[in-house]
């Protein structure tokens, strides 16, 4: 019963999976590239960080509490070429093809559980594949994002005002990590059930 029940419960990850991995793919890769070549209507936008402190439209205050403005902006392509649709696009098609070898990975690991054997060499080089899928989230997908927004800007009027701005975020260099780590127990554990096995 528990192994019919963990079928099921395999079998469901799966279709999760395969569900999120096919919205990825639409969503993340297909739809921005038809933005590029043009049976869709492209991004003309992208969002910035700016020297100068924007205005919002009216202050707001309340008591001692007043709401001045932030450092965010945007910048709009009234008629974007081929080129600048590409450079609009990238950032997400990246992110996007990444998060399809995250899930495409899973998909992996979760068939494994058909057969409750999850400790196996296979699982832990597929973890090491999305912990660097992830950790390039948190690293290389600010680099496109700075490097896709420079070159729009660049030559521009409003280039002056939009600093090259790169930031790497930590959360996914953490997770990456983590995950790292479970990859090498997964490692672990199957050398020692192989090792079990040898004995036996």
């Amino acid at each position: 019963m528990t192994s019919l029940q963990g079928r099921r419960g395999g079998r469901l990850l799966e279709a999760v999976l395969g569900v999120a991995l096919a919205l990825a793919g639409l969503f993340g890769v297909l739809l921005p590239l038809l933005g590029v070549t043009g049976p869709i209507d492209p991004v003309d936008t992208r969002d910035v960080r700016i020297d100068a402190v924007t205005r919002v439209p009216a202050a707001v205050t309340s008591g001692p509490v007043t709401l001045h403005g932030t450092h965010r902006a945007e910048v709009a392509l009234t008629h974007p070429d081929v080129q600048q649709r590409i450079l609009l696009a990238l950032p997400d098609v990246f992110y996007g093809a990444l998060l399809i070898v995250v899930l495409a990975f899973l998909l992996r690991m979760a068939r494994t559980l058909r057969e409750a054997d999850v400790f196996v060499p296979e699982n832990a080089r597929r973890l090491q594949v999305i912990a660097a899928a992830i950790v390039a989230m948190g690293v290389l997908g600010p680099a496109v994002d700075a490097i896709t927004t420079h070159l729009l800007i660049s030559g521009t009027a409003v280039s002056p005002a939009v600093p090259f701005a790169y930031t790497v975020s930590a959360a996914p260099l953490f997770l990456g990590l983590l995950i790292a780590a479970l990859a090498e127990v997964f490692r672990q554990g199957t050398r020692l059930r192989e090792d079990t096995e040898g004995l036996v």
